[in-house]
């Protein structure tokens, strides 16, 4: 009988205990604590711009709500909704959010009591309440935070003594208390980079040297000086400024067995700190280029707030009179890029998951920072893979890092060919929907696993790749595009994505989803609305004779990685005719164009005709309206001005294009 017991004991385990520890995290309603805790954050909060308003307590998964970042294993440890305008009060139930690592709540308006529970969040590392309205005491349990390293709670309206459980914080590194109505005997503090000036009652008029751990730079630059070490170190926030020696040390010199990859930035190399720590080092192009300190102090620090389970972080700089080094954590499992390129292949899974990763950090970026970001250079290697082959988006923010020059005026367009919009090529001016455009790329790169400008070239065709992609959809053949390592794939869910990387790279941005509805539709939400819909508008347009063209991005060069300027004609690039030359400086001065002039004779792309009838059919003009349709090889009609957007993206293609290299 006792047997009997033990069997049925035993077949209770295996049958039932996955489904125990499955369910561990849920409620007596069957509802995830983490939502619970996190509706509760919600509940007491005013949201007047609606930033919450896809946190939902039916929902069984928050990891897909804005503003909440979620590790592999699916826990929430990340909460970050700062400058979003919130009031109201901070929940006691953000006490239940026992896996949180971060908390970024700072430029809100905040008011009431900091929650004492906060000091049951023992992995907590980083906690920004500063620029709220909080008030009364500071909880002394935030001592119980052993692993804090980061804490602001500067400009609230706090009081009470100062607390001396922060003296407990051995990792504690920067602290910032200032500007608050503090009290009481200042404490030996465990780190040395703090401020608690602002305090009246702690920093009388005239002692505020007192109140510093650190001599005070503006907009938070932090400077300690190491009596040990005798050498500077600063604190950007919560970043390092790293010595060039330091970095020069850990690179072997910058040595190419250390090299990782190359961009349209800079190189980046991997090396190995002091204490054994692995980073990437960017060794930024134009270093002496990229403004004056202050300004790329500015841009770091701007850069070092975007924090996202996503994003890749920003751990320290470096800057000398002619260097600019970035140092990121080294992702062990490389890009996107190099891992289609790999053994073994990606599975579907793993793409999907990708994907989804990726656009995440992307709407990230674009719709939860303030001031937002716009990445201007999304491709397979600027997507990096942690240890779990979850997406991490790199090289973020650099390309306006790098647009800061000694004059005002900035005319590069960053990015790489293939991936390029064509609105930005055509005005130079990026944006979100510029994104979504290298976004869509890069879903056509994880389904073919091939860059951009291998497309076409993988099935032997000729033209536009985007033009080869709708064909191979049309005719349902996307078993052509499929990556032919990728053996196991669901065919439904291939044809999903290529929906979305077709709505993405349509023409007209204002066309294009947002990320965040990229996200939604990812996920399997409200994407045959919208396919539907494009649907109905390309059938219009097929109605009228279609000018404009999808290969702006066809472009062939050996290096992908493209930084097209506007240059001075300041003399021939054909020695053996500068007669064509100089007829076509006056063409884009704006003077016009003579009628039938081949476009080979120019050197210019054959869809260029195309386009001007396009943009000037936009304009209205009657004389282009009597000459459709075009032969592609020809410029329209005599006396036809050159539109100025056309005019900015053929100079830069004329200047880039290989046929005008020759010398």
């Amino acid at each position: 009988m006792e047997v009997d017991s033990g069997r049925a004991l035993m077949l209770w385990v295996l049958f039932f205990w996955p489904w125990v520890t499955a369910t561990a995290m849920l409620s007596p309603k069957g509802v995830n604590f983490e939502v619970q805790a996190l509706m509760g954050i919600k509940a007491s909060l005013e949201d007047p711009h609606g930033v919450l308003e896809n946190w939902d307590q039916d929902s069984v998964d928050p990891c897909s709500w804005t503003m909440v970042t979620c590790s592999p294993e699916n826990l929430v440890i990340g909460l970050g909704t700062p400058s979003q305008n919130l009031s109201g009060a901070l929940s006691p139930s953000i006490g239940n959010l026992t896996n949180l690592e971060i908390v970024l709540l700072q430029n809100n308006n905040i008011s009431g009591s900091i929650p004492p529970e906060i000091g049951k969040l023992f992995r907590l590392h980083t906690l920004d309440l500063s620029n709220n309205e909080f008030s009364g005491a500071i909880p002394t349990s935030l001592g119980n935070l052993r692993g804090l390293q980061y804490l602001r709670l500067n400009n609230n309206s706090l009081s009470g003594e100062f607390p001396l459980s922060l003296v407990n914080i051995t990792q504690l590194a920067f602290m910032d208390l200032s500007y608050n109505n503090l009290s009481g005997p200042m404490p030996k503090l465990p780190g040395r980079t703090f401020n608690i000036v602002g305090n009246p009652l702690i920093c009388p008029t005239g002692m505020e040297k007192e109140c510093y751990g650190t001599m005070p730079l503006p907009m938070s630059f932090n400077i300690t000086v190491s009596q040990d070490q005798h050498k500077e170190e600063v604190c950007l926030g919560n970043l390092k400024r790293f010595q060039f020696r330091e970095l020069q040390v850990a690179t072997n010199n910058f040595s190419s067995k250390n090299l990782l990859g190359k961009g349209g930035f800079g190189n980046v190399y991997k090396g190995q700190l002091q204490d054994g720590t692995l980073v990437a080092v960017k060794r930024l192009k134009d270093g002496n280029a990229a403004g004056g300190e202050i300004q790329f102090k500015t841009e770091v620090e701007m850069i070092s707030l975007a924090v996202h389970r996503h994003l890749l972080r920003l751990c320290g700089f470096c800057i000398t009179a002619t260097e600019r080094l970035l140092v990121y954590p080294y992702m062990s499992n490389g890009s996107v890029a190099s891992r289609l390129k790999g053994k073994p292949a990606l599975d579907w899974s793993t793409r999907k998951r990708i994907a989804l990763g990726a656009a995440r950090g992307l709407m990230y970026l674009h719709e939860q920072c303030d001031p937002k970001i716009i990445h201007r250079d999304v491709k397979a290697a600027n997507i990096l893979l942690d240890d779990y082959c979850e997406a991490v988006v790199g090289d973020f923010g650099l390309a306006k890092l790098l647009d800061h020059r000694d004059t005002h005026v900035t005319t590069a367009v960053r990015g790489t060919v293939g991936h390029i919009a064509p609105e930005y090529l055509s005005t130079g001016q990026s944006s979100e929907k510029t994104d979504v455009f290298g976004f869509g790329i890069l879903l056509l790169e994880l389904i073919t696993g091939l860059r951009a400008l291998e497309f076409g070239k993988a099935a032997n065709q000729k033209g536009a790749m985007l033009d080869w992609i709708k064909k191979m959809h049309q005719e349902k053949k996307l078993d052509m595009l499929v990556d032919k390592d990728m053996k196991n794939y669901d065919r439904i869910e291939l044809e999903e994505v290529v929906q979305v990387a077709l709505l993405c790279t349509q023409y007209l941005p204002g066309h294009r989803p947002k990320m965040s509805e990229v996200v939604h539709m990812l996920e399997g939400d409200g994407l045959a609305e919208r396919w539907e819909a494009s649907q109905r508008t390309e059938a219009l347009k097929l109605k009228v004779p279609d000018f404009h063209s999808d290969r702006y991005s066809d472009i062939t060069v050996t290096d992908d990685s493209l930084l097209v300027e506007a240059m001075e004609l300041s003399g021939p690039r054909w020695h053996d005719d500068e007669t064509v030359v100089a007829g076509l400086a006056l063409s884009l001065a704006g003077e016009g164009v003579a009628c039938e002039t081949p476009l080979e004779t120019l050197g210019a792309p054959p869809f260029m005709g195309a386009d001007i009838a396009m943009i000037s059919m936009s304009l209205k003009s009657p004389a282009v309206l009597t000459k459709l349709p075009l032969a592609p090889s020809q410029i329209p009609c005599q006396g036809l001005p050159l539109p100025p957007p056309l005019l900015s993206r053929f100079v830069r293609f004329w200047l880039s294009s290989e046929v005008f290299s020759r010398s």
